[in-house]
């Protein structure tokens, strides 16, 4: 999609249809009155509601073909947040009706850079669809070219587009590798998709065989990853900004790239086992962040690894019962070969501590009991480190990314405990996502470290008017803020 900026008037915006935000209960009379719109709001014909859409064709005094009046609801609500998703449902509804060029006119209170950077990401966010491999596309057209219209406005909103394009485009890269089947997507698949990404964009890359795992003493890596014919990998990627700002801040990326999860041996039902090819969503999101995290060039180092495996159940399948030896040198009693996510992140920590990295924050589609704590709304959050929190909290607000401090006591860690291990890796029936990121603070401390549980958020099973189906590309943006902002 081309995407551009232009510094005009409503009236002067050339385009098929040009997408104005309205409120409930209106807006300036003088420009309702300007578009025509004054008496479909007193009639009731135009509410403002969320996502509500009212097109209109023909407008006197418009150039525009179309004028597309998407609902906002409440004004004092609305932020670039909403901004992204009442732009992504406009445009939703627009490539439904077969329009391929489209402009969305900020208006003057909302001219401002972060509104310009919302609009143009919900557009491409919105644009996407997850249809790769359907044979059949007709009536399908995709939106071809989005512009942003401003009466006025200064460089800032020339950076802010090309800000919110190459973020969106990055989350959009993120949502079609998570969408990708198994038997597209292989860990070296994985591996070879993110050194494409670092040959493009300019990171260093290295990816770890199993051999070199093995030598390194990764047990707990490489256990998950027996049981299937295709090998692991752990991915890492680099970012070494050209003039550094950050003191010696080296922000570390973990992200959980399981690309398909059966269970292992501790086999999952098969209602729903489909949507698995999912489990990588964590790893997908941090290549992701990385893309546009080279292009933006934040003022700190950034490296992020992302330990790749196929989860089955295989003849050499790690068993319940086994004890593996973990990177870090703890030893783990595997209790539920479904609880693979926390075994290959806790090595993928420690390696991350050896690499220098001295705040991390890891990613991981990891447990179902998030979702019955949080629904599909909230990413659970864990952290060691109060300032690291609240960095990442402003990064998830500014990008209107939500997730929810959840507790991380050590009262906890009564539920983790092994007769015949250091630890087991699953905690028991209660407190389930809890326990799951206490077994992976063993393996961060005592660098601050946050974990998001993202398995409630990472893939809508319905879409939304500003989003499709699948996967979302959460908490990509975040990761991008986080690097961009830090300031010592």
């Amino acid at each position: 999609m081309q995407v551009s900026l232009q510094r005009q008037p409503i009236e002067n915006v050339e385009a098929e249809a040009v997408i104005v935000v309205v409120f409930e209960g209106g807006f300036d009379r003088s420009q309702e009155a300007r578009l025509g719109l004054g008496e479909l709001y007193d009639s009731g014909e135009i509410a403002g509601k969320p996502y509500e859409m009212t097109l209109l064709h023909n407008v006197a005094g418009l150039r525009a073909k179309r004028l597309l009046a998407a609902g906002a609801g409440k004004r004092g609500k609305f932020g670039p947040a909403e901004m992204r998703r009442v732009a992504g449902a406009a445009i939703r509804h627009l490539q439904a009706r077969s329009i391929t060029q489209a402009a969305l006119f900020l208006d003057p209170a909302y001219a401002g850079a972060d509104y310009a950077a919302a609009a143009v990401e919900g557009a491409i966010l919105g644009e996407f669809e997850p249809d790769r491999y359907k044979t059949d596309k007709k009536g399908s057209k995709r939106l071809e070219r989005f512009t942003v219209a401003a009466a006025e406005g200064g460089l800032d909103l020339d950076r802010a587009v090309e800000r919110g394009r190459i973020t969106a485009e990055a989350q959009n890269f993120a949502r079609e590798l998570a969408n990708e089947p198994a038997n597209k997507l292989t860990p070296m698949l994985l591996a070879e998709r993110a050194c494409k990404v670092a040959e493009d964009f300019g990171l260093e890359y290295e990816v770890l065989d199993r051999d070199r795992m093995a030598q390194l003493g990764m047990g707990s890596l490489l256990g998950v990853a027996l049981g299937s014919a295709e090998p692991p990998a752990l991915i890492i990627l680099r970012y070494l900004p050209a003039t550094a700002s950050g003191g010696s801040v080296h922000l570390g990326l973990v992200g959980k790239g399981v690309t398909f999860d059966t269970g292992g041996i501790s086999i999952k039902p098969a209602d729903g086992m489909e949507k698995m090819k999912y489990d990588m969503a964590g790893g997908a999101a941090m290549i992701a962040a990385m893309r546009a995290i080279a292009q933006l060039k934040p003022s700190i180092p950034v490296t992020a690894l992302i330990p790749a495996v196929e989860n089955m159940p295989g003849s050499r399948a790690q068993r319940p019962g086994d004890i593996v030896t973990s990177l870090s040198g703890k030893t783990i009693e595997v209790i539920n070969t479904d609880a693979e996510g926390r075994l290959i992140l806790a090595d993928a920590l420690t390696y991350a501590r050896t690499l220098g990295c001295t705040h991390l924050v890891d990613a991981a589609t990891l447990t179902g009991a998030v979702v019955v704590a949080l629904g599909h709304v909230h990413a659970g959050l864990f952290s060691n480190d109060d300032a690291l929190r609240e960095r990442i909290m402003l990064a998830a607000r500014a990008e209107g990314e939500k997730m929810w401090h959840l507790p991380l006591e050590d009262d906890y860690k009564d539920y983790l405990k092994s007769a015949f291990a250091d630890l087991p890796n699953v905690g028991g029936r209660y407190g389930g996502a809890v326990t799951a990121a206490m077994f992976l603070k063993e393996f961060a401390d005592p660098t601050p470290w946050i974990h998001l549980d993202i398995a409630g958020t990472a893939w809508l099973d319905e879409s939304k008017p500003f989003l499709s189906k699948g996967p979302t590309g959460m908490p990509m943006r975040t990761m991008v803020r986080l690097a961009i902002d830090w300031q010592e």
